[in-house]
């Protein structure tokens, strides 16, 4: 009884809510994964443009052969975000650090090329996903960037 009448004394609505530090390679390893979402769905929404499976029943996207080059290109492109997923929450905090802000950055502009050659009726669309996906990239980079560090001992 006693349990319970200290736990109707606080409600839910009075009380703060507790706010845990999160380690900063959970933070980017849930960025990475956000960003591997709108990298998927991005390309399958593309689908659905008018004209977009035509051309690739026909062998090209974006006046790319879909031959065994581009194939194995699109995979590493998809393979290397999907790895720092891993990577972020494994490896040792220097080697993560510095791994992360060369693959963010070198991410910015693959991200921004991704839309070259698109027409502007769909400029919102890529707009809006390069957008967030540029942020997401921006938030790797800044967390990696200012990764706590602990005082020296002597």
């Amino acid at each position: 009884m006693r349990t319970l009448r200290a736990h109707t004394a606080n409600p839910p609505s009075q009380s703060t809510l507790e706010d845990l530090r999160m380690p900063v390679q959970v933070k980017i390893a849930a960025a990475w994964t956000s960003f591997m979402f709108l990298y998927i769905y991005v390309d399958y929404l593309a689908l659905y443009k008018p004209g977009f499976l035509d051309d690739l029943l026909a062998g090209t996207v974006h006046e790319f052969d879909t031959g065994p080059t581009f194939v194995a290109l699109a995979l590493t492109l998809m393979a290397v975000p999907i790895l720092m997923i891993l990577l972020s929450a494994t490896l040792p905090a220097r080697l993560n650090r510095t791994i992360n802000l060369a693959v963010a950055a070198l991410y910015i502009p693959v991200t921004v090329f991704n839309a070259a050659g698109e027409t502007w009726s769909y400029s919102y669309f890529y707009a809006l996903s390069i957008g967030l996906e540029v942020l997401l990239l921006a938030f790797i980079l800044r967390s990696a960037w200012t990764w706590p560090r602990q005082p020296a001992t002597a």
